[in-house]
């Protein structure tokens, strides 16, 4: 199993009180959670020889990301930035990966950051009529796999990322799945 070094950035009180479970709650405040579940997703993703990994992810031990669950003025902010829309999204990717480099043995591979807007998702997982944390899991598993030089610029690429998220999701924490 892959080592991975995850620097969480919690959600803010106001947005983990708002939380209807205990499971949201764990998820909004603490890494745990995320270090299990991205672990095995990116162990799935480095065994599935069908599905686009870069190389350097499948042959490296140990990788670093980052998670960080804003509020909408906070993701507006980074959206204005670096895409120059004046709006929150749910979801932004930082891939650190910007070509196939080589690795030293021992060498941690830094993948990025994904960052995502709780209230966004709240809004979201109402309009699926599915739960927050189905939400927040949904977007870190889109943003994981831009991270790993995933895209969607047509209908068929989307198409088969978003069953590839579908897949993830399936699996929890489990890499056997």
């Amino acid at each position: 199993m892959i080592s991975l070094d995850l620097a969480f950035s919690p959600a803010a009180a106001d947005l983990i009180d708002a939380a209807d479970d205990e499971g949201t709650r764990s998820r909004l405040q603490q890494a745990s959670d995320w270090e299990c579940e991205l672990s095995a997703w990116i162990e799935a993703l480095r065994q599935d020889r069908d599905n686009h990994c870069p190389d350097v992810v499948r042959t490296c031990d140990s990788v670093s990301l980052g998670v960080s669950l804003l509020d909408d003025a906070s993701i507006t902010e980074l959206n204005l930035r670096w895409r120059q829309k004046a709006t929150p999204t749910d979801v932004l990717s930082f891939a650190a990966l910007e070509s196939e480099m080589p690795m030293g043995a021992g060498q941690e591979l830094e993948l990025g950051d994904i960052v995502v807007s709780v209230p966004t998702a709240r809004r979201q997982a109402l309009e699926q009529e599915h739960g927050l944390e189905r939400e927040l899991r949904w977007l870190v598993s889109h943003g994981l796999l831009h991270l790993l030089s995933w895209d969607h610029p047509d209908e068929d690429s989307l198409a088969a990322m978003l069953k590839k998220q579908e897949h993830l999701l399936g699996m929890g924490g489990n890499v056997s799945t």
